[in-house]
């Protein structure tokens, strides 16, 4: 569950809501909510680079 932490970490500290990064990621909000909240646990590598592009940061700054 890192990535979730990561996520709502990252989020905080830019001050990004969920569909704030939902929309910069170019992924659905219900994704990122599934994705943050733990229920998708296994988000696909393109979600994820979506995500760390959007957050402007690496995936292993994500997964780790």
């Amino acid at each position: 569950m890192n990535i979730a932490k990561n996520i709502k970490k990252l989020r905080a500290e830019k001050g990004y809501s969920l569909e704030k990064i939902a929309r910069l990621a170019d992924v659905s909000l219900s994704t990122v909510v599934k994705i943050e909240d733990g229920t998708n646990q296994n988000p696909t590598i393109e979600t994820v680079l979506k995500l760390a592009t959007a957050f402007e940061v690496g995936i292993d700054d994500l997964v780790i």
